[in-house]
């Protein structure tokens, strides 16, 4: 599944993904401004993952100007800790083609304070459980963060499916964002239903 759904991705052209990153961006922007998060953590899209590669900076502009913006900092272990984003030109390249910010980490367990989180995903099923790269990054990051915290993954349409493979320590999402759906909540995860305005 994971191997058929990135080669779809990889198969969209520029425009078609640019089209996608604008109404993914402008549906998370609806949502940031909404609940005016005082620090929310987010991630640098890579490739063809939705977004756009300039998401954190949309999202900046989004947040109120004293918010505090968290991106992922892979460590040696797989697992991620949090460094605030102060602006594309701190970014560097990271392991599995991430860009991380070179500011200090606030450690792993930063995410906890995250008034929404926002994250990556291959696929989402409709119980919310995540298809992801297969690190495990994000279960662990996932598992740091509270039952009442909004989280969002974000996905090209066609990606929320009706199962994704699940393992014990899967941690669902509240909210998934597509291009043509806008901002979906999945049914009796948690408070991604009181997170904003849902379609589809």
């Amino acid at each position: 599944m994971r191997v058929a759904l990135l080669a779809a991705r990889r198969s969209l052209s520029a425009p078609d993904r640019a089209v996608a990153a604008a109404a993914v961006q402008a549906e998370l922007v609806t949502l940031v401004r909404r609940l005016r998060p005082a620090r929310m953590s987010a991630y640098v899209p890579v490739a063809s993952e939705p977004g756009g590669d300039d998401l954190p900076d949309v999202l900046r502009a989004a947040l109120p100007p004293d918010a505090e913006l968290l991106l992922p900092v892979l460590c040696d272990d797989m697992d991620l800790d949090w460094a605030p984003y102060t602006g594309r030109e701190s970014l560097r390249a990271a392991g599995r083609g991430m860009r991380e910010p070179t500011a200090p980490p606030r450690g792993r367990a930063a995410v906890a304070g995250a008034g929404l989180v926002v994250v990556p995903a291959v696929a989402v099923d409709r119980r919310g459980i995540r298809l992801g790269r297969g690190g495990g990054s994000y279960d662990r990051a996932l598992a740091r963060v509270p039952a009442t915290v909004p989280t969002v993954a974000l996905l090209h349409d066609g990606e929320l499916v009706e199962a994704v493979p699940a393992q014990s320590h899967d941690r669902p999402v509240h909210c998934v964002i597509t291009p043509a759906d806008g901002l979906v909540a999945v049914p009796g995860v948690g408070p991604g239903a009181s997170a904003g305005r849902t379609r589809g």
